[in-house]
């Protein structure tokens, strides 16, 4: 049976939900997943208010609409950075508290541990999000870099996740690191380092997005293969790579995104270099039955008009796996 197709609310965090849910549905989305900023979902209210979850299910409901995953992501982000104005904006106002940056960290540990007993009273068993990374600054080797010095940050980001992981683990749900620049893991090395320093932790692992691995040249579909048993989500998202004009690389100049300048940017799904049907063909040899969540990110196109093209994209591109040796009617019984 096809994947259930569903919408990432980050992007969309400016509407109420009860104006994106119903023009999700119209769009032709089976579900949400609901980002944990705007209106959309509240990890404190989910705690403290038992009438809360109980109305945003109603709320999906009424549109036909389930939800199978929540994200954390800008939270999630500051458990291991280094803190600067920039996290300011994107964190609630009881999390960055007075900006001192270990007690940044340690509030952002704490909220996310409470998104992961919110989304067991919402009954999903999947949380998404960003990690951050202490070490991050040092993606280019200069001054010259040891290898110490990197897995000291590997061993803060076990140190601060591992406790988290916990929490987890006795709310019965998964958490799905987004492997992305910024984070500890940003590509197949350092996936495979990440869940190395928290010892193998059976709820860490992956929201599979191709689009962050493509235009850094990742082989995108040996992450799926080699990492099977931690995809726990999947994010739909589309990015070409090589069409600048040559003034800017793949570390992106200091540009804005929908600059032409640019060697790469985020495409709304079919427009860009991602093999898609590859990615299926991956998700189906390993088994992975969740649901397939359209991030929408494309800076030159209206966003319902692109919203609409790519649920419409991936429900045409989603099959089910063959169940039968397509030549095993050939054999004389």
């Amino acid at each position: 049976m096809p994947r259930p197709v569903t919408l990432f609310t980050g992007q969309w965090a400016d509407l109420p939900l009860t104006e994106l849910a119903p023009l999700a549905k119209a769009m032709g989305y089976d579900g949400l997943e609901l980002a944990c900023w705007g209106d959309h979902f509240n990890v404190q209210e989910a705690l403290s208010n038992p009438e809360y979850v109980k109305q945003k299910l109603e709320l999906l409901h009424q549109h036909d609409l389930k939800v199978y995953a929540i994200s954390n992501h800008l939270v999630g982000q500051a458990v291991c950075d280094l803190i600067d104005e920039r996290h300011k904006a994107i964190l609630p106002e009881h999390v960055w508290g007075d900006g001192d940056p270990e007690g940044v960290r340690r509030r952002a540990a704490e909220e996310i541990m409470d998104t992961a007993r919110a989304a067991e009273k919402l009954g999903v068993k999947v949380v998404n999000g960003f990690t951050g990374s202490s070490i991050w600054h040092s993606i280019y080797a200069f001054p010259p870099t040891t290898q110490e010095f990197w897995e000291a940050g590997f061993e803060d980001f076990g140190k601060r996740w591992s406790a988290i992981l916990d929490v987890f683990d006795q709310c019965d749900v998964n958490f799905a690191l987004e492997v992305h620049p910024t984070e500890i893991a940003f590509d197949i090395a350092t996936a495979e380092r990440a869940i190395k320093a928290v010892n193998n932790h059976p709820r860490f692992g992956f929201n599979y997005d191709p689009s962050h691995l493509g235009y850094q040249h990742v082989d995108y579909i040996r992450f799926i293969r080699q990492f099977a048993d931690r995809i726990f989500h999947v994010h739909m998202k589309d990015v070409w790579w090589g069409h600048g004009d040559g003034a800017v690389g793949v570390f992106g100049g200091h540009t804005n995104f929908g600059d032409h300048r640019r060697y790469w940017d985020f495409r709304s799904l079919g427009h860009g270099d991602i093999k898609f049907e590859d990615v299926i063909v991956a998700l189906n040899d390993i088994n992975y039955s969740g649901p397939l969540s359209v991030e929408w990110e494309d800076i030159r196109m209206d966003r319902v008009h692109g919203a609409s093209e790519s649920a419409a994209f991936v429900r045409k591109l989603d099959f089910t796996p063959s169940k039968l040796a397509f030549d095993a009617a050939f054999e004389r019984k």
